[in-house]
This record gives structure tokens, C-alpha cells and sequence, in this order.
């Protein structure tokens, strides 16, 4: 079973955000980068499931070429091998182009299941595992919390609103969007470090970006601010609008 596992670098949560001068991007060039999280959990699944029913765990990551960072924390937890699509113009590409380039890269490697996280932890728009499906023309779920595999065919696990869980039965190849949780994150030994250090990295150059279909006109660090509000009236008044505040207004029941 050929597992693919769709990872990206993403900024630290622990590094202060700084915004670039044209208040579009954040300034990458002296920031602390990371796994994405949700990603580290499908790269786990993937794991799991090969240890399970054999095989190969390939990561493909596209990026600029800091991202091989990622990708050998990756092949260190035990991917492996990996597919590197590198291109400056994807350190900042929208869902549509970075669907695009990784799909480039794994039409031809005939796998039988992608793995995605849900999300990134940057963006966060939950679309490029769906548009990579598409790409492939390849069956497709997302949000999930469990994969059973059964010759060629899948049952997982959706998690939906309210607490409500879906099973889906699936046909195989197929990809899926992996919910944070689903598992316990492994972490790489010193001995998987090691051997990241002699398994493939195949570094493909990215086609010409496409014409971006989002654009971010612009983002700031929100403020921080403070209001006092005097609530005037007799007792039971001013307990009936404090209640109609924090409904209201705050929203906080």
C-alpha cells in the first residue's frame, strides 16, 4: 500500500508575528518555523497504517527550500522517502496553486491513499486536500477521525457538528483530510534521525504559478483594547441588562 502524506511548514506559534512591509504576508526572513500540526497527525496515520497493512509512507511538501527542514523531521518519524516541489512562489500560495503543484507531483507516483491534515495552522481554509482529490480525479473525505482499510475499499470516520460522527464507506485510491487528535503524535528518535539522513528527498521544480484565485489585501496584528461600561438602574435592572449585554453584545451564552 503506497500512502502519501501532504505536509507543510508553517510559523512557529511561539515566534512574536511580525507583518512585512506591505501588510500582506508575515516577514518569513527571521521567522521560527514548524510542522503543521494537523499534518504531523496524518503523517502519523499514514505511519500506523503501514505498519498495519505494509508498504510505503511518501511526504511530498512544496515550498521554497526551507521546507526540507519539514520534510526530514518527517522522514525522521519514519516516512520513507519524500518528494520536495520547490518554488519560491509557493512559500505564499494560495489553496488553488498549492493544490495544483502537489498534485503535479503525485500523478504519476500511482498512490493508493493521501493523506492531508485538515487545515494549516497559518492560512487555514481546509481546501487544498478537496482541490488535490479533484486534481486526480481521485474519491475524497475529509474531517477525519478514523480509517479502516479492507482491501480496496475504506471505512472512516467523519466528525461532524454537535458531536455527531459519520461512517463512509469508500472506494480506493482516495484522499483524506486527517482531524487534529485522531491520534498520538510519535516524535523522531535519534536512531530515525540518522537514518532521515540517507533516505530520497526527489526535488521537483514547480511549474509557472497560476493566476491566484484569493488575494490577501491585507493583515494586522489585532489591538488590544479596553471599555468600562456603567450599568445604571435599580438592582433588578441592572441585572436584567447585564444579562441582555453578555447575550447581546459580548455573545458569551
Amino acid at each position: 500500500m503506497k500512502i502519501a502524506v501532504c505536509i507543510k511548514q508553517v510559523v512557529s506559534r511561539e515566534w512574536q508575528v511580525r507583518v512585512n512591509d506591505d501588510k500582506t504576508w508575515v516577514r518569513d526572513q527571521d521567522a521560527a518555523w514548524e510542522l503543521n500540526e494537523p499534518d504531523a497527525y496524518a503523517l502519523e496515520e499514514a505511519l500506523r497504517l503501514k505498519e498495519k497493512h505494509g508498504g510505503e509512507v511518501v511526504v511530498v511538501s512544496a515550498g521554497p527550500s526551507r521546507v526540507t527542514q519539514v520534510i526530514r523531521e518527517a522522514l525522521a518519524r519514519g516516512a520513507d522517502r519524500a518528494i520536495h516541489v520547490n518554488g519560491d512562489h509557493l512559500a505564499t500560495a494560495d489553496a488553488f496553486a498549492a493544490a495544483e503543484a502537489l498534485a503535479a507531483a503525485l500523478k504519476d507516483e500511482q498512490c493508493d491513499l493521501i493523506l492531508t491534515g485538515l487545515q494549516s495552522d497559518d492560512q487555514g481554509f481546509a481546501q487544498v486536500g478537496v482541490m488535490l482529490a479533484e486534481h486526480l480525479g481521485m474519491a475524497h473525505s475529509t474531517i477525519i477521525m478514523e480509517v479502516q482499510v479492507d482491501g480496496q475499499h475504506l471505512k472512516v470516520k467523519r466528525e461532524l457538528e454537535g458531536g455527531w460522527f459519520q461512517w463512509i464507506a469508500m472506494p480506493l485510491p482516495a484522499v483524506l483530510t486527517i482531524q487534529s487528535g485522531i491520534n498520538q503524535l510519535r516524535y523522531a528518535t535519534l536512531k530515525g534521525i540518522m537514518a532521515a539522513k540517507k533516505k530520497e528527498v526527489k526535488v521537483v521544480v514547480a511549474a509557472a504559478a497560476s493566476a491566484a484565485r484569493q488575494r490577501i489585501v491585507s493583515i494586522y496584528v489585532p489591538e488590544k483594547t479596553k471599555e468600562t461600561r456603567m450599568i445604571d438602574g435599580t438592582p433588578a435592572e441592572a441585572a436584567a441588562e447585564l444579562v441582555r449585554v453578555l447575550r447581546e453584545d459580548a455573545r458569551v451564552f
